[in-house]
């Protein structure tokens, strides 16, 4: 276990974030030192908490377009600059308070593991009852225990891996943190998720239009993803995008081709997407779930693949204009 809490870090970005953000500074309060808050064009009193709490704050130059991988990495640089004896970064979004024992356990568990780039724990939704879609994230954030090819954007990060990768893809609007530990994975670190609580997050998701979004933004990270590093031989990111473009694109068409053309009853192979979200449901079953949340978790799952399309082919379309598509906000 550490000595003491000086060789630990902690970046924080936000934007409006509000009551969130303050829950996230006081969760954080023995670490305030040593704690730098990215803000990016906040128009709430964002920067006027942390400066209150003696956390130094950095404002994202606006001139570029944002992405959250450009805000933890001018985050992490202003940190290690101000205090270059750092060992372990905590990144953390403003909407999420940190458990009060995760930054100790989480420096141990590096401190005793080598071999291990990225450590991160369990994030919880703090209103899952607010919203079907907040019972999602929840559903979602409850990863397995054990060794992990990916984690979220709260996670605590080894300086020496996090450095030897160069940090974050900053021109990534979505998968930035999955791409940055494939990068890591290519340098033989580990990453792995512990089973203690980490984080309490605020998905604020109450809305249909909502949850569509957020999946869309999850299809183009997965196509950016697959464009950069398909072509490795893990395949990063090609099975996602396959299953998206067969159970969106290829399957739906071959079986409404088929019902126009030769027969009609080939519509009831449409029965095949209830029987994949059934097939989803049970798994989440076997690890627990009530069958209520294992039907929700299944039905989301299959129906996420629409708006994931999207997503892809958003991304595909501005790729063959040669340009770069904005953020995708969710709320």
């Amino acid at each position: 276990m550490p000595k003491d809490n000086h060789n630990i870090g902690i970046v924080v970005i936000g934007r409006n974030e509000g009551e969130r953000l303050i829950a996230c500074f006081d969760s954080i309060a023995p670490h305030a030192e040593r704690t730098v808050y990215v803000d990016s064009g906040s128009t709430d009193d964002s920067v006027a908490e942390a400066e209150r709490r003696n956390i130094t704050v950095v404002s994202l130059d606006l001139s570029q377009p944002f992405t959250a991988a450009r805000a933890r990495n001018v985050g992490y640089q202003k940190l290690v600059t101000l205090h270059p004896e750092t060992d372990y970064v905590q990144f953390v979004d403003g909407d999420c308070a940190v458990d009060a024992d995760w930054i100790t356990t989480a420096a141990a568990h590096l401190e005793s593991h080598d071999t291990l780039a990225v450590v991160c724990g369990r994030r919880r939704e703090i209103h899952p009852d607010a919203s079907v879609y907040n019972r999602l994230c929840d559903i979602e954030w409850d990863t397995p225990v054990g060794p992990a090819n990916a984690c979220g954007g709260d996670a605590m990060f080894r300086r020496t891996a996090f450095d030897a990768v160069e940090g974050y893809n900053p021109d990534l609007i979505a998968g930035e943190e999955p791409e940055l530990c494939f990068r890591m994975r290519q340098r033989d670190w580990q990453i792995e998720r512990i089973d203690a609580e980490m984080t309490r997050h605020d998905a604020a998701m109450t809305s249909f239009a909502q949850w569509f979004r957020r999946h869309r933004r999850a299809g183009h990270a997965y196509a950016e993803g697959g464009a950069l590093h398909g072509n490795s031989p893990e395949r990063y990111c090609f099975r996602e995008v396959q299953s998206i473009v067969f159970w969106a694109f290829a399957l739906p068409v071959a079986l409404i081709v088929l019902a126009v053309f030769l027969d009609p009853l080939a519509l009831f192979a449409f029965a095949i997407y209830p029987m994949m979200m059934g097939k989803i449901a049970l798994g989440q079953m076997r690890r627990g779930r009530s069958r209520y949340e294992a039907l929700l978790y299944g039905a989301s799952c299959m129906k996420a693949k629409f708006p994931q399309a999207l997503g892809l082919l958003q991304f595909s379309i501005a790729r063959l204009r040669g340009r770069r598509n904005t953020i995708i906000e969710y709320k």
